[in-house]
């Protein structure tokens, strides 16, 4: 076999196996969801698409803008998971006051985000049931944070 061939087919072979990679990472790394409701307009508007991922080691912590997909955790859901952008993150202060959960006493000093949660604010906030309604929450309730929207 000449030289060249050998090379072609080797060359051809690495990017293969580079797209499996990529593939199987994707499969185990990432998640489809879609915008059902209005809270985060004009953002996203319903039926749009997202793509979510837990490899925070390749997207980077958890920060303030960032927007999340969170399991949904009440009864009285209408989807199993929710989407909402992160106001805050464990140890900071909300110091709007308007953005503090109805159930925190407004006359207190400062709200702080407890460690190990996160403060959750739709976009539409005239309509968005967000952590001003159920407070803060868990991180582990987190699916991943949005990369790519189309």
């Amino acid at each position: 076999m000449p030289v060249e061939k050998k090379r072609t087919t080797r060359k051809f072979t690495i990017v293969l196996l580079a797209l499996l990679g990529l593939a199987i990472f994707l499969k185990f790394n990432t998640n489809t969801v879609v915008i059902q409701g209005d809270s985060m307009v004009p953002t996203f508007k319903s039926g749009r698409k997202l793509l979510v991922t837990d490899a925070y080691w390749l997207t980077g912590a958890l920060r303030p803008n960032d927007i999340v997909v969170v399991r949904e955790f009440t009864k009285k859901a209408k989807s199993d998971y929710f989407i909402k952008r992160v106001y805050r993150t464990g140890g900071m202060e909300v110091e709007d006051k308007s953005l503090w959960p109805r159930s925190y006493p407004i006359h207190s000093e400062k709200y702080v985000v407890p460690e190990g949660e996160i403060f959750l604010v739709g976009d539409n906030r005239a309509v968005s049931q967000d952590s001003r309604v159920f407070g803060s929450i868990e991180t582990k309730l987190i699916l991943g944070k949005v990369v790519v929207w189309r």
